[in-house]
Order: structure tokens, then C-alpha cells, then sequence
């Protein structure tokens, strides 16, 4: 069966992983080619006399060498042997949009906050790629590695976006004025979230409007668990499929970071890691 055809791949695939050598030859130059384009955006931003800027991108460069190591010791410990780049049959998704990348260059509006934004949503795209790779594996081997490697794309989304909310409170005062605004809980976004997808589904055809309708019931079985759970503006439910969802993530990640129970901490982190999974799957279909 060929891979669905998506936005994430900028190059038809030939067919399907058919190895762990295959599948390990293309996680580790998928994270050589992020952190070069972070070495050569810090190097930039340091020409630019930028140092905040050089500073973020310099640490994501740092992050994603450590991945390559990461992919390199998964290698050797299951193959015996390093990733070899002759067994890359297709061209990967881009580790930074060429736009994302012009922008960070010529943007006088650049922050750390907008940087990271920008790396939050590679690690999104990344994950995305990985599960389609799982989803249409034949080799249970690669199924269970691809879906390995999707998970610990979340990982890093989630903590990228820790990184970005505290970019976010540096770079801005707290608005006292909007915690006095009606509040809603998870339970009520989640529902709201349900029914737009709902009507995505009926707009869409083929597989995306299966994965919709998969996303869907994921949200209305997360509606059912999380009665009471995080504070949200109401003026929420006013906003598009993505903006919730994206809400919806942010809101689990910092209701797990205050939490000091660990039932309830796991908890939270059980719906971040679904949320942010949902986030990416959208992102992908909207941009198809």
C-alpha cells in the first residue's frame, strides 16, 4: 500500500519503509538537517547582531545533535552498525519551511517567542511524518520503531512549547483584565472542538475524512474525561478548530507543570500527549 499523500512529504515516496536500517537512515538525517539549519539560522542571527535569537537557535541545535546521537545509538544497539545515508530512499519534509526560514532572517518582528513557535511546529510535522510512515508499514519491526520515533517527536513538542510559554511571559505582561473574563473547562472546549470537527467531516472525503472522524470521537472520549479540568477563556468557543486545539494543548502542558499531585500530574500529561498528537493530525489535513 503507497503512503497517503500529504503536505508533510515534499517528494512522492517510492513506497513504504521495508527496514530498521531504512527507517534509521532517515530519522538520523532528518535530525543532521535540523540542526544545521538551526547552526546556520544562529550564525545568521548572530551576523544580524541578534544574540537572543542566535542564543535559542544555538540550544535547538544543540537539542537536535543530541537526537542524532539518539538515532545513532538506537542503530547500533538493534543493527550493529551507524544509520547509513545511501539507505534515505526519498526526500524527507523539510526540518524548516523555507518561509519559516526567510522570516526568521528579514523579519524585524522576530522573537524568541516567534522562533520557537517555528520550531514547535516542525517537531508537529515531524510527528505527523512518523505516524503516516507507522500507519502504512507492513513490517511490524518498523511499525513499532516509526511509531517509537512519532512518540518521541511529542516529546519534544512538549517541551519546546514549555520553552515558548515561558518566551511568551518574558516577552509580555499578563493581562489582568482577562482573568476577570468567564471561564469555561477543558470538558466545554473539547465538545466545541468536537462539533466543528464534525462539520470538517462532512466537507471532507476519502481518508481525511476518516482520520477526521477518528479525531472527532478522540475528542468527544477526551470531553468525557476532563470535566473540571484547566481554565479557559470563553471567548474560546468562538475561535476556529486549530486555535482550540492549539489551546487545548497549551492548557494540559501548564496544568501539568503546576501540579504537584502525581496521579493528576500524570493524568494532565496523558491528555497534553493526545492533544498535541490531535494538533499535528489537524495542522497536516489543513494544509493538504
Amino acid at each position: 500500500m503507497p503512503l497517503l499523500r500529504t503536505s508533510l512529504l515534499s517528494a512522492e515516496p517510492v513506497g513504504v519503509l521495508e527496514s530498521l536500517d531504512e527507517l534509521f537512515a532517515l530519522g538520523h538525517a532528518m535530525e543532521q538537517e535540523a540542526a544545521k539549519k538551526y547552526d546556520s539560522l544562529a550564525e545568521e542571527m548572530r551576523g544580524q547582531g541578534k544574540d537572543d535569537l542566535a542564543e535559542v537557535f544555538t540550544r535547538l541545535a544543540a537539542a537536535e545533535r543530541e537526537h542524532v546521537d539518539s538515532v545513532t545509538q538506537w542503530s547500533q544497539s538493534r543493527r550493529g552498525k551507524r544509520p547509513d545515508p545511501a539507505m534515505v530512499r526519498w526526500e524527507a519534509p523539510e526540518a524548516l519551511a523555507p518561509e519559516a526560514a526567510a522570516e526568521v532572517k528579514t523579519s524585524r518582528l522576530m522573537t524568541p517567542y516567534r522562533a520557537l513557535a517555528i520550531a514547535v511546529r516542525n517537531e508537529e510535522r515531524a510527528f505527523a511524518f512518523w505516524s503516516y510512515l507507522a500507519a502504512y508499514s507492513h513490517d511490524p519491526e518498523v511499525k513499532k520503531a516509526s511509531e517509537a520515533m512519532a512518540k518521541e517527536e511529542l516529546g519534544h513538542v512538549a517541551t519546546l512549547r514549555k520553552e515558548r510559554r515561558r518566551a511568551y511571559h518574558h516577552e509580555h505582561d499578563r493581562n489582568n483584565a482577562e482573568t476577570a473574563l468567564p471561564r469555561i473547562d477543558a470538558a466545554r472546549l473539547e465538545r466545541r472542538l468536537a462539533a466543528q470537527l464534525g462539520d470538517m467531516e462532512q466537507r471532507l472525503s476519502g481518508p481525511a475524512a476518516l482520520r477526521i472522524r477518528d479525531i472527532r470521537q478522540q475528542t468527544v472520549e477526551m470531553a468525557d474525561a476532563t470535566a473540571g479540568v484547566g481554565s479557559f477563556p470563553a471567548s474560546m468557543e468562538r475561535k476556529g478548530p486549530l486555535e482550540i486545539a492549539e489551546a487545548l494543548v497549551d492548557g494540559y502542558l501548564e496544568g501539568a507543570e503546576r501540579s504537584s499531585e502525581a496521579a493528576h500530574l500524570e493524568r494532565l500529561q496523558q491528555f497534553a500527549e493526545r492533544a498535541i498528537s490531535r494538533l499535528a493530525w489537524l495542522r497536516s489535513l489543513a494544509t493538504d
